[in-house]
C-alpha cells in the first residue's frame, strides 16, 4: 500500500539533498563551533554555521547578525513576545494579537496577561482575515507589540502583514509575526514588510525537526529567553544544534531557488484537488478563504453529517495520512479555536479535516484520494445521527 502523506502544514519529509548535506555533521564535523578560538576542526564547523546563517537571512531579506538559531518556531514565539515585554516594560504593556494564532503564541500571551500585561485581540473576519484598520483602532500610547501570523496553520488564510508592518512603524511599536507557514513558501521580505521580529521554524519546509530561527531586527531591546554561556550573541544560550543548522541553511537556500515552481505546482494539485472533491461529495464547504487568497497547500473543509476522528482513521487505514487542524493540538477533544473564531457552528466542530499539500505529492495520487475520501465519507453517513442525506 503506497503511503499517501497529506499533513504537510504539521510537518514535511526532509529532502534528500539536505540529509546529504547534514550527514557529516554526525560522523566527521561534530566539532563544537564555541571553540572555534582553539581548535580547527571547531572553526570549520563555525564556517559552516555562519553559511547557514547567511543563507536563512537571504531568504527572508534580513542581515546574517540579524538571525539567531532557536528550536524551532515556539522558542522563536516566546522569544520574541516574552523577551520583548520584559525588556521594554517603561514603554507600555499592551499587546494586540488574535484569537487564531498558533498556540506557541497564545500561550505566552496569556502567561503575559497574568503578570500585568494587556492584550487586546484583533477581531477577524469568517475567512480570518484581519482588518489592519482594525488594529490601528486598538493601538493606544501603551501598545508595545503587535503579533500577527503570516499565514494561519489550520485554515490557510494570508494575512496583509505589510500593511500591518507599515501601521507598527508609523506609531514605532515592535511588529512580530510567527512566519512558520510560510517561510520557504512565500517570498518575504522583512524590510520592505516592516517586520521587527519573526519567527520560523525548519520542518515546515522540508528541514530537519528541532531547529528554527528568530529575526531580530537590528536595535531591538529584548531580553533573553535563555540564558546560560551567552551562545548567539547572548539571545539564546546553549550548546549549537549545528546539525539541525546547517539543514535548515540548506533548506533556504533550496527554498530560494525553487519555491516559485513549487508553489505554482502544489496550487495547480490543490485546486485540482478540491474541484473534485466538491463535484463528488455533497454538503462539503471550505473553511477559511476562497482558493486565490489562502496557501497554496491547503484545504481545511467541512464535510456535513460526520466526524472527523473516525474519518482520519478510515483514510489512515488506507494509506492517506490528512489532519483535523493544528498539528500541536492533535488529539484535543476541544474543538478548534480558529474554527470557533470564524464562526463555524457549533454543531460541526468536530466535521472537518485539513488536507495539506507539499513538494512530495503528485497528480496522480488525487484520483486515489479523492475516491477513497468519497467511499469513506458514504460510509460514515450511513452510520451517522448526524446525516439527514443532505436535506
Amino acid at each position: 500500500m503506497k503511503l499517501i502523506y497529506l499533513d504537510n502544514a504539521a510537518t514535511t519529509k526532509v529532502d534528500e539533498r539536505i540529509i546529504q548535506k547534514m550527514f557529516p555533521f554526525f560522523t566527521e564535523k561534530y566539532a563544537n563551533p564555541a571553540t572555534k578560538w582553539t581548535s580547527s576542526l571547531s572553526k570549520e564547523v563555525d564556517f559552516y554555521v555562519e553559511q547557514a546563517r547567511a543563507d536563512v537571512a537571504h531568504l527572508i531579506g534580513a542581515e546574517p547578525e540579524e538571525i539567531f538559531f532557536t528550536s524551532g518556531g515556539t522558542e522563536s514565539d516566546n522569544t520574541a513576545l516574552k523577551g520583548i515585554a520584559m525588556a521594554n516594560q517603561e514603554r507600555g504593556n499592551e499587546i494586540i494579537s488574535t484569537k487564531i494564532e498558533h498556540e506557541a503564541v497564545l500561550k505566552p500571551l496569556s502567561t503575559l496577561e497574568r503578570m500585568g500585561f494587556v492584550v487586546k485581540f484583533v477581531n477577524v473576519d469568517k475567512y480570518g482575515f484581519v482588518d489592519p484598520d482594525e488594529v490601528k483602532k486598538l493601538i493606544s500610547k501603551k501598545t508595545l507589540i503587535i503579533s500577527i501570523m503570516h499565514a494561519n496553520n489550520e485554515i490557510g488564510t494570508i494575512e496583509p502583514i505589510k500593511e500591518i508592518g507599515k501601521i507598527s512603524k508609523e506609531n514605532e511599536i515592535y511588529f512580530h509575526t510567527d512566519a512558520v507557514q510560510t517561510v520557504g513558501h512565500i517570498r518575504i521580505n522583512v524590510k520592505e514588510m516592516n517586520i521587527d521580529l519573526l519567527s520560523l521554524s525548519a520542518h515546515k519546509f522540508y528541514g530537519p525537526k528541532g531547529v528554527g530561527a528568530i529575526y531580530i531586527r537590528k536595535g531591538t531591546k529584548i531580553k533573553p529567553f535563555m540564558e546560560g554561556g551567552g551562545q548567539e550573541n547572548g539571545i539564546r544560550s546553549g550548546s549549537l544544534n549545528t546539525t539541525g543548522i546547517v539543514g535548515l541553511g540548506e533548506a533556504a537556500k533550496i527554498a530560494e531557488k525553487e519555491m516559485d515552481s513549487d508553489d505554482a505546482r502544489i496550487k495547480d494539485m490543490r485546486n485540482l484537488l478540491w474541484k473534485k472533491i466538491e463535484g463528488s461529495i455533497p454538503k462539503v464547504f471550505l473553511n477559511g478563504p476562497q482558493m486565490g487568497e489562502r496557501l497554496s497547500g491547503n484545504l481545511n473543509f467541512l464535510i456535513e453529517g460526520i466526524r472527523n476522528e473516525p474519518l482520519l482513521v478510515l483514510l489512515n487505514e488506507r494509506g492517506i495520512i490528512a489532519g483535523g487542524g493544528s498539528a500541536c493540538s492533535a488529539g484535543s477533544k476541544e474543538p478548534s479555536h480558529v474554527l470557533k473564531t470564524i464562526g463555524i457552528r457549533p454543531e460541526d466542530y468536530f466535521s472537518s479535516i485539513r488536507i495539506t499539500i507539499g513538494k512530495f505529492n503528485s497528480k496522480d495520487e488525487i484520483d486515489p484520494i479523492v475516491n477513497n475520501l468519497i467511499d469513506c465519507v458514504k460510509k460514515l453517513r450511513e452510520l451517522s445521527p448526524f446525516w439527514k442525506g443532505g436535506e
